[in-house]
């Protein structure tokens, strides 16, 4: 609820939340915190972490390699039903404690 908040106080619109989608009966497919949109349209998909303080690392640092690979996959099944393709990214906010960072494309599709 914090990082929404914070970013519609940033001007971004909420599109949906908790996007889920799986691979199969038994595999794990990926799941998007929040999908937002840019006041100029562009679509972001946002994963939320939070850690109590920021120590090894921080909520940051927690955003693994299957998990980005994860957040892509639902982020594409999300885009396939979409009729045009509009401008993406990837963004983290991490919450560290008290303190909220927001990391605006943070890691691309790639």
């Amino acid at each position: 609820d914090a990082a929404l908040a914070h970013l519609q106080r940033a001007g971004l619109s909420l599109v949906a939340r908790n996007y889920r989608v799986a691979r199969g009966p038994r595999a794990r497919g990926g799941e998007v915190d929040l999908i937002l949109r840019e006041r100029d349209g562009t679509l972001v998909f946002v994963e939320v972490r939070s850690r109590a303080d920021a120590r090894h690392g921080g909520a940051a640092a927690s955003v693994s390699a299957s998990k980005r690979a994860s957040l892509v996959f639902a982020a594409q099944h999300y885009l396939a039903r979409l009729r045009g393709l509009p401008p993406c990214r990837f963004d983290v906010v991490a919450i560290d404690g008290a303190r909220i960072e927001w990391l605006q494309a943070a890691f691309d599709a790639s």
